[in-house]
Order: structure tokens, then C-alpha cells, then sequence
């Protein structure tokens, strides 16, 4: 007898002792306990569920697969040989043709020649295996009544075998999964775990961004949309080719255009170029001019920001100092105090008075609201789903924020409960909007910072003023930034976006993360706070964080078209870019984009727009050094970034050693980029 077919992949959970009670046995009026292993393993971007008795010892002919008679009746049938073969392909990458669970109960209905499918083994018939993507909900047995056992409800409401676990519990099976859905409790059963049962925001997003019925992509995305973009993009790969080609070997090669054609239906208004439409600018190549190389230069010491400080606390030249921010970032015992002024906390203007006045005022303010869902009784709640909803799914997302960071590790650790906090109390202060997943990504960094309740809730309803697209409905912002995105993209290299379009990968999807919570999953932790602190300065221009996607994606340009990534392998690669990126030269390169376009004559006026340029003449860098000559008139404007105090630029992009001369030097040496 051949040896039972072993699924491969890496193993997330495993466990011994877990029983399926039967009653297949001599006797039908008891139950049989058959021993078996449970494995979550993960393979080829998707995760399987897998159950097998632990004497299972199958050849390939005994996998059973399930069918639907006329009468849409599930019933079991053994496999051909060749289907057989397949099915050991499809097991292999975890494919759709492993829908063996898609049964009703496990039970068998006769076949019309009266013939039932022989068993070597009588065990091998409760092996079972199913997609993470297929599962619906999961029951839990009642406290206090002996083992714990767990039973898998599938899509179409399939029901599997309960398993129990004599050895140990299911707590860690469950925390296993959650690393891959979101479970909350069913408002009708609290036994009763839902998988990704509220995220509606989000999920409603991708309604809109995806809204195209007729390909299969949209509803794969919209089974887990928080994990598909949150826990890797590159996860959602698998599911649109699976979906374009489905099981028909003949319909595996999908027309060059099918996807391209999908997505402009289902976005419209994000097709920027190839043709002229009405409302949309043509971007045709332009020269650019040379690009230049810059210098950062150290953070902003505490001594700097002294300086800067009168006697009644206002903080003087704001724009020089918010011009250093932008250079160096600042020191991080400065961040608990200059973060209120970036974020808007705190006014420029303020004196050390007025800012304690402030901050009293508020936090009145914020312990009213606190105490609204503080109050809240048992009894309320339970008649106020929504409430229970974003408490049930910040409990869940508070778990598994930044765990990693010492401030966050541990159990009943005071930062989870105030993340927590936070985030329920923020749900008060914007009803309409409440909690959707990726928020706790925003506000962990500052609660780290400022080691404060209340000041961590206002610097976050300062930043979500700035994301509050991001996270809405219709996702308007998400959508806006993906067209800006790829206008700018084109105009820095049109060769490289029609690479990215000739592989279905013209509308830069694989961008979204990056957009959607401002990079914070694709640096280490501190480099967020440097990036952040950064872009809080509104400099070089607006929409900076555009520029950064284009600094990061110009880095990755030589090995996605050497290699000659397809649609798949550029998510894939793009998604594996996390904590890979360097902060410092991804901030080089895009102000180094950003003054490279200012300088330019011919820019598009679409581009002014989205960078915030103003149609006025303007001296650049390189003519405001005393001369009389006009040297640098562009027809299209300047940024905020004053030519006056622009950092020294070395084609060798280290730092200067002297930063107290980097910040008002106007002068710029430039290079060809490559």
C-alpha cells in the first residue's frame, strides 16, 4: 500500500491527540475515536487546513473528491486514476480541485449503480483538507464540558467533523489563524467565531475599487481584504490567476489584455495615458534635465531646537526649522514635543501658556468621550451592534499590532489596553468613520512617542484627518493617489510604465499598502518614525509620499524588467520588499525627484497640480546665487522648498560630516542618473 499523501509547505501549527469522534465502528450506537494530526500549513501564498488519521496510509486511487448530481445533491466518488494524478498536481499547489470538503455532513448518497466507493482503510475516509479562504465560521464546545472541541462550518455552510482535542486545548490553533483572518464572536452565539465577520469599511472598498461582477478576483479579494493588503498583497496573486484561468487547462494562457481591460473597467478614471480621453492630460516624454544627488544631513539636536525657542515658548523661523526636520528628521527626545507641532496639536504660533491651556482643555474633552463607551452597560451593548462590532475587531487588531516592539510584547501589557483605549474612544469622536483596520498601524507609533493617553488620541486625530479617505467608504483617496501615482510614474519613466502595463500592471495595485497606512509595514519601526516625522513637514512639495513610491519602485525598475517579472512575481517581489528598504536613501532620491521636476521647464500641468506647484515664475537654485543672470525660469513652478537654504548635493549621496553648513548652502552639484 502506498504511503499517504503528505501535503508540503511550511507548518504554522501541528498537533497530536485530535480526535474525531465516529460511529463507523462495530457499533453504530457508540462512537469510535480515531487519532489523527491537524496541521495549518502555508504554501504557495495560501493557507491549508489539513486533518488525517495518524494510520492513514492511502494510495492515490482512494482520494475522494466531491461531485454534484443533477439534483446539486454532494455526494462522495472515488477518483479516476488520471484524476487521481491531477488531483496529486493540484494537492501539490494547493489548487481549487482540492474542494474534496465541499460535502454536506460527510454523507454519502448511494450511487445510481448501487456501487459505494471501496475504502482500503475505514479511517482514510475522514481525512479532510480545505482552504483558509473557504472557511465561514468555527464553533467552540461549551466551558466546562470535558476537551475542547472545534467544528469547521465552510462556505455554502458545508459542516466538517468536530475535532477534539485531548491533549491541550484549541487556543493555539485559533491564535494561528488569526495571524491570517480576523474571528470575532457571532452577535447570535458567542461559541461561535466569524471569519472576517466586520470589517465593513474596508471591505466596502473594495467593493468600489473592485466592482467589476464577472471575474472571479473580486470575490476572492473580498473574503479577506484586510489580510490580502495588511498581511501581504502578495497573497492575492494565486486567487487572480486561479479565478482568470479557473480549472480548464485550455484556459490557463489568459489574453494579453484581459486583465488590463478588467481593471480599467473597474476603476474608471485610472486609464492616465496610452490614449487622450476627455478630462485626462496626455503625459508625454519630456526631458527631464539632470537629476541631482543630495545629502541628509543629522537629526535635529535638542540644543537646535533651544535655539529656536523664545521666551514665552513660541517656536521662531518655522519654516527653517520645519526645513531641517525635512533634512535630518529629528532626535528622538525631541519627538514628544516637536511631533504636536508637525501633526497640528499644537499650533507654531503658541506660547508654553496657551499650549497648557490646550492641553487641559483637551483632555477634558477626550475623557468625556472616553467615558461615553466606558459607561456603556452589558445590557446596552448587546443592542448596539455596532459598538460591539469595533470593540470585538480593535480587541482582535490590538492583539497582533506591533507585538515585536518591547513596548507592545507581553500579556496585559498597559500599552495594549491604552491602544485599545484609544482606538474605542476614537470611535466617539467620529461616528461616522468608527474603526477600520489599519488605524491601530497609524497610532501605534505615537503612543510609542508620547507615552501619553491623550496626547497619543489628538496627534492621531490630527493624522487621520490626513488618511480619512484612506479609510472611507468610497475610498475616494486611495483611488485619487493611484491616478497621481501613475501620472507621475509615467512622466519619470514612460518605458518602465508600459512594462508594468504590457504585465497587467499598469494601475499599480501593488502600491496599495504602501499608500493605505503610509509605508508603516514596509520599514523597521523607528525608520517609520523617521519617515513619518518627515513627510509631516509638508516639504519639499505636496503628495510627497508620492515621490517616495516612485524613489522605491525606480530602485526595483532593473530587476522587475531584467527578470522579466510578470503580473505575479512584481506583486510578489514588491511585497518582499518589507523592512528591506533603506529609509535614508529612499528619502534622497525622492527629493532628489522632486527637484529635479521643479527645475524642469515643460512640466505638465497636471503634475504641478498634484505636487501643489503654482503656475507663477519662479528663480531656481542655480540663479539665486547674486547674479543677475535668469538662468533657471521654469513656466511651472516651485514648491515650498526655498532655493536659500537647499542642502549641499554630492553625486556620492552620503552624509555630511558638517551639517551646521549643509542647510544654507545654494549650492548644488548634479549628475546624470543613471
Amino acid at each position: 500500500m502506498a504511503a499517504a499523501v503528505v501535503v508540503s509547505g511550511k507548518i504554522i501549527y501541528e498537533q497530536e491527540g485530535v480526535y474525531i469522534h465516529s460511529s463507523f465502528g462495530k457499533t453504530s450506537d457508540q462512537d469510535s475515536l480515531i487519532s489523527g494530526i491537524l496541521r495549518v500549513l502555508e504554501k504557495d501564498a495560501e493557507v491549508i487546513v489539513d486533518w488525517r488519521p495518524l494510520d492513514d496510509a492511502l494510495d492515490s486511487s482512494s482520494i475522494l473528491y466531491a461531485g454534484k448530481d443533477s439534483s446539486s445533491v454532494v455526494e462522495w466518488t472515488q477518483a479516476p486514476k488520471e484524476r487521481a494524478h491531477r488531483g496529486l498536481e493540484h494537492l501539490n499547489s494547493y489548487e481549487a480541485e482540492w474542494d474534496m470538503v465541499n460535502t454536506i455532513s460527510f454523507k454519502k448518497k448511494p450511487h445510481t449503480n448501487g456501487d459505494a466507493p471501496s475504502h482500503r482503510n475505514g479511517k482514510s475516509k475522514w481525512s479532510f483538507l480545505f482552504s483558509l479562504t473557504d472557511l465561514k465560521s468555527i464553533k467552540q464546545n461549551k466551558e466546562g464540558m470535558g476537551w475542547s472541541y472545534l467544528v469547521f462550518c465552510l462556505k455554502d455552510d458545508v459542516v466538517l467533523p468536530a475535532l477534539h482535542f485531548h491533549q491541550g486545548d484549541s487556543k493555539l490553533l485559533i491564535d494561528s489563524l488569526e495571524k491570517y483572518v480576523v474571528l470575532c464572536e457571532s452577535p447570535q452565539d458567542k461559541r461561535t467565531l466569524l471569519v472576517n465577520c466586520q470589517n465593513k469599511s474596508l471591505s466596502q472598498s473594495f467593493e468600489n475599487l473592485l466592482d467589476e461582477p464577472a471575474y472571479g478576483i473580486i470575490q476572492k479579494i473580498k473574503k479577506d481584504p484586510y489580510t490580502a493588503t495588511m498581511v501581504g498583497f502578495s497573497k492575492v496573486t494565486n486567487y487572480i490567476f486561479d479565478s482568470l484561468r479557473g480549472s480548464d487547462p485550455s484556459a490557463h494562457q489568459r489574453p494579453p489584455s484581459e486583465m488590463a481591460d478588467f481593471l480599467s473597467d473597474a476603476i474608471p478614471g485610472l486609464k492616465i495615458n496610452q490614449q487622450e480621453e476627455p478630462g485626462f492630460e496626455v503625459i508625454t516624454r519630456i526631458d527631464l534635465g539632470e537629476r541631482p544627488v543630495v545629502q541628509r544631513r543629522e537629526p535635529v539636536s535638542l540644543e537646535e531646537w533651544t535655539k529656536n525657542i523664545d521666551s514665552e515658548g513660541r517656536i521662531l523661523n518655522v519654516d527653517n526649522m520645519k526645513q531641517m526636520i525635512f533634512r535630518g528628521g529629528l532626535s528622538h527626545v525631541l519627538r514628544k514635543q516637536a511631533w504636536k507641532f508637525l501633526l497640528g496639536y499644537f499650533p507654531w504660533d503658541s506660547t508654553k501658556e496657551e499650549r497648557t491651556q490646550l492641553q487641559k482643555q483637551k483632555t477634558d474633552e477626550y475623557f468625556r468621550m472616553k467615558l461615553q463607551w466606558k459607561s456603556v452597560s452589558e445590557e446596552q451593548e448587546k443592542r448596539n451592534s455596532r459598538l460591539r462590532d469595533y470593540r470585538s475587531l480593535i480587541e482582535k487588531d490590538v492583539n497582533r499590532t506591533d507585538r515585536t516592539n518591547k513596548f507592545y510584547e507581553g500579556q496585559d501589557n498597559p500599552g495594549l489596553i491604552l491602544l485599545h483605549d484609544i482606538l474605542m474612544t476614537y470611535c466617539m469622536y467620529d461616528f461616522d468613520l468608527g474603526y477600520v483596520q489599519g488605524m491601530s498601524d497609524l497610532l501605534s507609533p505615537l503612543l510609542y512617542v508620547m507615552e501619553n493617553e491623550v496626547d497619543a488620541f489628538w496627534c492621531f486625530a490630527s493624522y487621520m484627518d490626513q488618511m480619512h479617505q484612506n479609510f472611507e467608504e468610497q475610498m475616494q483617496g486611495m483611488k485619487t493617489q493611484l491616478i497621481q501615482l501613475s501620472t507621475l510614474l509615467r512622466l519619470l519613466d514612460s518605458g518602465f510604465c508600459s512594462y508594468l502595463e504590457s504585465q497587467d500592471s499598469g494601475y499599480l495595485y501593488f502600491c496599495f499598502r504602501w499608500l493605505l497606512i503610509r509605508f508603516k509595514r514596509e520599514f523597521s519601526f523607528l525608520d517609520i518614525l523617521r519617515l513619518w516625522e518627515v513627510m509631516w513637514t509638508e516639504l519639499p512639495c505636496k503628495n510627497f509620499h508620492l515621490l517616495l513610491c516612485c524613489a522605491i519602485l525606480e530602485s526595483e525598475k532593473q530587476q522587475i524588467m531584467e527578470k522579466h517579472y510578470g503580473f505575479n512575481e512584481i506583486l510578489k517581489h514588491i511585497n518582499e520588499l518589507s523592512m528591506k528598504i533603506d529609509v535614508e536613501d529612499v528619502l534622497c532620491k525622492a527629493e532628489a525627484i522632486s527637484l529635479q521636476m521643479v527645475k524642469c521647464k515643460e512640466l505638465p500641468q497636471a503634475v504641478c497640480e498634484i505636487l501643489g506647484l503654482q503656475d507663477s515664475e519662479v528663480t531656481t537654485p542655480d540663479s539665486d546665487n547674486g547674479e543677475d543672470e535668469n538662468v533657471g525660469m521654469t513656466s511651472c513652478p516651485t514648491s515650498a522648498f526655498q532655493s536659500n537654504s537647499l542642502p549641499v548635493l554630492a553625486a556620492s549621496g552620503a552624509r555630511d560630516d558638517n551639517p551646521a553648513e549643509i542647510s544654507m548652502s545654494p549650492n548644488v552639484s548634479r549628475v546624470t542618473p543613471a
